[in-house]
């Protein structure tokens, strides 16, 4: 998705509504070798819908995460999803890079629903319009300045330097491309599903086809079994994750019904794409987040998309000392990490 400049290096940090993840790597000329991974978990209703409610909490997961594994590194790459992020694909005239950046301003003003002074705002030309070779589609990403603006205040709190601000579908798009070889013509949807945002993205050859952000995740599945089984929000949390161990006909029945609704709300986003999408027609499905963990969820899945599902490991093709690191423990880890690690990819001057 992006090309990489051999300038500063990042921590990759990812402020999840459930989560607080870091990954550090070193540049090795076409690899990427493993410095150090760490999760901590965040208080609840520390980000809601989004938004960075309760800052100290956040600030204290970051600084303990830099404390504890002793990283020096002070450049900072994080990401955004959900309402704090417009992501539109336009069709324009086709002209060169330098005469769209003078114009993109003025382009971008009908298509982002917000006074244009008060965005951040960036864009990539993708491709020639496959129709009408006079215009080409650019990728249009703008974020409202209030939103940036309160993630450079948790970092500057922090000790660091927020350098870059990625998008979560893409930072995941990053990791898979560096995990995974695909042929040409296969398309795949890349599928993000976080503790409160599920993030799909459909590529080919490195391209964004389609990208839609959905307002559910992996707390429905917690929401219901507290709802159901009369179980406060951390019992509903652990039980969850101890699904398929577990051989309660009560919480199985209540994560067959949360598959269900998920697997419908996938099914109903690769429907539209597909409508509109010609001959690139998805393949496969590649699921990332915690919410792929999920007991049974890639079975039904499958079952309703009819197409190929697996999970990414965004640690498969990173070198590591295994004296320092478990290969078990960054399996085990590897779908909470995918957006981290692609965040971790990025230098300081990217665009």
């Amino acid at each position: 998705m992006f090309l990489f400049s051999k300038t500063k290096e990042v921590v990759g940090i990812d402020i999840g509504s459930s989560s607080v993840k870091l990954v550090q790597l070193r540049d090795l000329k076409g690899s990427y070798q493993l410095l150090n991974v760490g999760i901590i978990p965040l208080p609840p209703e520390a980000i809601v819908d989004n938004t960075l409610m309760d800052s100290s909490a956040i600030v204290g997961a970051i600084h303990n995460l830099i404390t504890s594994l002793g990283i020096k590194v002070k450049d900072v790459a994080c990401s955004i999803s959900g309402n704090s992020v417009i992501i539109r694909k336009i069709i324009l005239p086709a002209m060169p890079l330098e005469e769209l950046e003078d114009q993109i301003t003025w382009e971008a003003e009908q298509y982002i629903p917000f006074d244009i002074n008060d965005v951040n705002m960036d864009f990539q030309i993708l491709s020639p319009d496959s129709i009408d070779p006079s215009k080409m589609n650019v990728l249009l990403v703008a974020s409202k300045k209030d939103i940036i603006n309160d993630y450079v205040a948790v970092f500057n709190e922090s000790g660091l330097h927020l350098s870059v601000v990625d998008v979560d579908s893409f930072a995941v798009q990053n990791a898979f491309e560096m995990n995974h070889d695909t042929g040409v013509e296969d398309v795949i949807a890349l599928i993000n599903i976080g503790a409160s945002v599920m993030n799909i993205n459909v590529i080919k050859s490195g391209v964004t086809l389609f990208t839609r952000d959905v307002q559910m995740g992996g707390n429905l599945y917690t929401e219901e079994i507290q709802k159901q089984m009369g179980l406060s929000s951390s019992e509903a949390e652990s039980i969850k994750i101890l699904a398929h161990e577990a051989h309660s006909a009560a919480l199985l029945d209540v994560l067959s019904k949360v598959n269900e609704t998920i697997s419908q709300e996938i099914r109903r986003s690769l429907d539209f794409y597909n409508s509109t999408a010609n001959d690139d027609r998805i393949t496969k499905i590649l699921l990332s987040g915690g919410g792929s963990k999920v007991y049974k969820l890639i079975e039904v899945i499958t079952d309703k998309t009819g197409l190929a599902v697996e999970v990414i490991n965004p640690f498969a093709r990173l070198k590591y000392n295994e004296k320092d690191f478990d290969s078990e423990y960054l399996q085990e880890i590897g779908p909470f990490m995918a957006v981290t690690v692609g965040l971790a990819i990025r230098r300081v001057g990217d665009k």
